[in-house]
């Protein structure tokens, strides 16, 4: 029998963080103005909630699954499906899909689900201690939005509720667009152009910190 050689073949694939993060910031821009009273309606919001806040944070999971990122791919993929089922939610309130789906529309069902997003943004904030400062921010910010979209889904303290999701969502959107310019700047010159700070390592032991700083 001839022995056999395999070829292995390496593909690179770059980060797709600053694709994923440009999309969050357009998003939550556009949405935040509405929101803040800047503009009106959630129409001309759609578009951006369905091709930057869903398909470009999925196109981003999608490459970070690639990376066998599995925080970059859960973040990515849960948001982007996020920004889909608010779109889907503005286009049921808005009678698009009928008079008899609106009838049936109870708004604290989103409250439900933002709370759902709540538990979820919580815990991958922890996890986002361990990437990096500006998107352990970015995590902060998202919970403070969903506090507020929460609460005032549920008309409690509706006032300070929806103006804490506005600012919040506004914040995200500037902090994002670091990130994101960060992400392609520094890769870009291989140098910190924009710095996003070093991760806490606040639950990494002993052993895995030798590891890193050798590895370094």
């Amino acid at each position: 029998m001839k022995n056999q050689s395999y070829t292995s073949v390496k593909v690179m694939i770059a980060d797709p963080s600053a694709l994923g993060l440009f999309g969050l910031a357009m998003v939550t821009l556009v949405a935040s103005s509405q929101k803040l009273g800047l503009t009106e309606g959630t129409a001309l919001i759609l578009p951006w909630a369905f091709f930057l806040g869903g398909i470009a944070q999925l196109i981003a999971s999608f490459f970070d699954a690639k990376h066998n990122n599995v925080f970059g791919t859960t973040a990515f993929g849960a948001f982007g499906l996020f920004w889909f089922g608010v779109g889907t939610s503005w286009l049921i309130q808005m009678g698009a899909l009928g008079d008899t789906v609106l009838a049936n529309a109870d708004s604290k069902q989103l409250g439900v689900a933002f709370i759902g997003y709540l538990i979820f943004s919580l815990f991958m904030t922890i996890g986002a201690m361990e990437t990096h400062k500006v998107l352990f921010f970015i995590f902060v910010l998202i919970d403070f939005l969903f506090i507020g979209l929460s609460l005032s889904s549920f008309d409690i303290m509706y006032e300070f509720s929806h103006m804490l999701a506005a600012i919040s969502e506004l914040l995200i959107a500037l902090l994002s667009f670091y990130g994101s310019a960060a992400a392609v700047l520094n890769t870009h010159f291989q140098q910190v152009v924009l710095p996003v700070g070093k991760p806490f390592r606040i639950f990494i032991n002993d052993n895995r910190k030798e590891i890193r700083k050798a590895t370094a």
